[in-house]
């Protein structure tokens, strides 16, 4: 079970795909965004990786990819520098006492 304090972003879709619900804790109580669309639809994700308990985790980017309806099946990802784990865990020898 997800913890709705986390900070995470809970996000609920109709069947019909058109209406879309974010709920989140906003430090002092609950907030719902709410968006309807007049037409078309909001293109999910594949789902089948999904476990049915905990939903489908996506990233912050990918739900603004999805509020601006762009299909992420056809979204290519460009390479990018990424600092390894390793390096990340290994102390600097710069430090000073």
């Amino acid at each position: 079970m997800q913890d709705p304090l986390s900070g995470h972003l809970f996000v609920f879709i109709n069947r019909r795909r058109d209406r879309l619900k974010v709920l989140y804790w906003g430090g002092v109580g609950y907030c719902i965004w709410y968006q309807q669309l007049e037409e078309g639809s909001y293109q999910l994700p594949d789902a089948q990786a999904a476990d049915d308990e905990a939903g489908l985790e996506i990233t912050a980017g990918q739900l603004s990819l999805i509020l601006e309806g762009i299909d992420l099946s056809s979204v290519r990802h460009r390479k990018r520098f990424q600092v390894s784990d390793q390096h990340r865990d290994t102390p600097s020898s710069s430090r000073r006492s």
